[in-house]
């Protein structure tokens, strides 16, 4: 029960801070997260994974529904904010969660660049550094979105 109140109150506390951006679509989890892998390898960007959170609750009996998590990138826009600050490799490489909401519609969601690495390094980057995360993520979704 403690464990269970750590986690909740550790999510709370972040997403207090955390600028969800969310761009909707009328395609499906699969597809939009299939149409946001595309647009990243054709943007030169590259996918080191693709968690399917909606499998991983079905093995332990639960039901989110369909959820996946792209992870990304490029070197030559995340190495900046590391050379700022090394902590900053905890949010990189940039990940976008594809999921279908409690009333079945589906979004391609991320945290703001700005404000995510603003929390880790415990002070606001120069917007040289992060215009250009901000930029990638919000072209890809809306690529994938549409």
């Amino acid at each position: 029960m403690f464990k269970q109140a750590l986690v909740a109150l550790t999510l709370l506390s972040t997403a207090a801070t955390a600028e969800v951006v969310s761009v909707p679509t009328e395609k499906s989890v699969t597809e939009a997260a299939d149409a946001l892998v595309a647009a990243i390898e054709n943007a030169g960007a590259t996918v080191f994974a693709r968690v399917d959170h909606g499998a991983g609750a079905q093995k332990v009996g639960e039901d989110i529904g369909a959820s996946q998590l792209v992870i990304f990138g490029n070197p030559k826009v995340g190495t900046p904010a590391m050379l700022a600050d090394r902590a900053l490799g905890l949010a990189l490489p940039l990940h976008v969660l594809v999921y279908e909401d409690s009333e079945g519609a589906v979004h391609l969601s991320y945290e703001a660049p700005a404000a995510r690495l603003a929390d880790l390094s415990g002070t606001a980057l120069p917007e040289a550094v992060t215009n250009p995360m901000a930029g990638a993520l919000n072209k890809l979704t809306s690529v994938a979105a549409e």
